[in-house]
C-alpha cells in the first residue's frame, strides 16, 4: 500500500479497535423528505462533537425553508450536553439543502468540506449566472480539506480521504474507526451513487470506492442516504467494508473497473435530475447560505431554462 493517507486511516482505525482510542458515539437522524442520514459524532471522554451532512427543510412548491429537522440536532447537542467544534459537509449535495449556518449559530462550530468545492463553484457559478460578486475560491467556507489532512474532536483522531467520482468534491471523514463516505456508496442492496454530474466521473467513483473498501474490513461505514431497495422495509445507512466487499450489488470484489464503469454509465443515463437539485446546489455551493438578496431584500432561486 503506497497510499500514505489510507495508512494513517487504517493505522488510526486499528488502534481504535484495539482500544488506544476511543470509539465514537454516533447518533443519526434520518430525513425521510430527502432520504438522507445526518449524523452526530461525538468524543464519549470530552464530549467534543462534529454535526456532519445536516438537513435544512424546504417546501420547493412555496420556496420556504424551515428548521425541524435541524433543530432535532440541537435538541440533542443540548441533552448530551455536547461542544460542537465542527459543521462537515461531505460535499456539496444536490437533494438538499444545508442547515450548517444556522446550526452554527445555535450551537456552533466551524464549517468545513473538501478543498475542490472550488471546482464546483466554477461550474455551478456559470451555470446558475452567479456573477462576479459570487466567490469561486471556497471563502464562504471557514476550512477547505485536502486529502490525508488530520485534526481531533476531543481524543477522537479524524483522518480525510478525497473521494471524488460523485462530485469533484467529495470528502470522507474517518474519525476513530467509523467512516463518514457521502455519497459514494450505498447499503449493498442498493449499489453506488450516480456520476453523471457535472463534473462527475464514474472511473473515479470506481477508484474512490476501492480506496474506501481498501480500510479494513471491521470499519463501520455510515451513509449519507438511503432509498430502501426493493424487497426491504426499513431505511438503513450504517454498513461495514466487509459487508460492502462481499455484498455491494454495483462494486462487490471481483467487479472490474471497465464493468463499473459500463453499469453506472447506463444506469445514469435512465436517472432523471434530483427533485431539489436547482435550490440544493444553489445553496450549497454557499455554504449553506442562501443567494445575496435583491434589491427588494428577497432572495431569489434562479432556475436555468434548457440548460441542463
Amino acid at each position: 500500500m503506497h497510499d500514505a493517507a489510507l495508512q494513517a486511516a487504517t493505522r488510526q482505525i486499528r488502534r481504535a479497535e484495539e482500544g488506544a482510542t476511543p470509539a465514537p458515539v454516533v447518533c443519526t437522524f434520518f430525513d425521510e423528505a430527502t432520504n438522507t442520514a445526518s449524523h452526530v459524532v461525538h468524543c464519549p471522554v470530552t464530549k467534543r462533537a462534529a454535526v456532519i451532512d445536516s438537513v435544512l427543510d424546504y417546501d420547493a412548491a412555496a420556496g420556504r425553508t424551515s428548521h425541524g429537522s435541524a433543530q432535532a440536532i440541537v435538541d440533542y447537542v443540548k441533552r448530551e450536553d455536547l461542544t460542537v467544534d465542527w459543521q462537515l459537509e461531505t460535499h456539496a449535495h444536490a437533494d438538499h439543502l444545508s442547515a450548517a449556518p444556522w446550526l452554527q449559530e445555535k450551537i456552533g462550530g466551524k464549517l468545513g468540506i473538501g478543498a475542490d468545492i472550488t471546482q464546483v463553484q466554477a461550474v455551478f457559478g456559470k451555470i446558475f449566472n452567479a456573477g462576479t460578486r459570487f466567490a469561486r475560491d471556497g471563502s464562504q467556507f471557514d476550512h477547505l480539506f485536502t486529502d490525508g489532512e488530520t485534526f481531533w474532536i476531543g481524543e477522537l483522531p479524524v483522518t480525510v480521504l478525497h473521494v471524488p467520482g460523485h462530485t469533484p468534491a467529495d470528502m470522507a471523514f474517518v474519525i476513530g474507526n467509523a467512516a463518514f463516505v457521502g455519497d459514494t456508496i450505498f447499503m449493498p442492496d442498493f449499489g453506488t451513487a450516480r456520476a453523471d454530474f457535472p463534473g462527475g466521473d464514474s472511473r473515479q467513483l470506481f477508484r474512490s470506492i476501492r480506496r474506501l473498501l481498501s480500510l479494513p474490513v471491521e470499519t463501520r461505514l455510515f451513509l449519507c442516504h438511503d432509498y430502501k431497495a426493493p424487497g426491504r422495509d426499513e431505511y438503513a445507512w450504517l454498513t461495514t467494508v466487509g459487508h460492502e466487499r462481499a455484498h455491494n450489488i454495483h462494486v462487490h470484489d471481483g467487479v472490474s473497473e471497465e464493468e463499473f464503469v459500463k453499469m453506472r454509465t447506463e444506469r445514469d443515463a435512465t436517472l432523471g435530475m434530483p427533485r431539489l437539485l436547482m435550490p440544493s446546489v444553489q445553496v450549497n455551493m454557499r455554504a449553506g447560505h442562501l443567494p445575496e438578496p435583491e434589491a427588494d431584500g428577497v432572495s431569489y432561486i434562479k432556475i436555468p431554462v434548457n440548460r441542463l
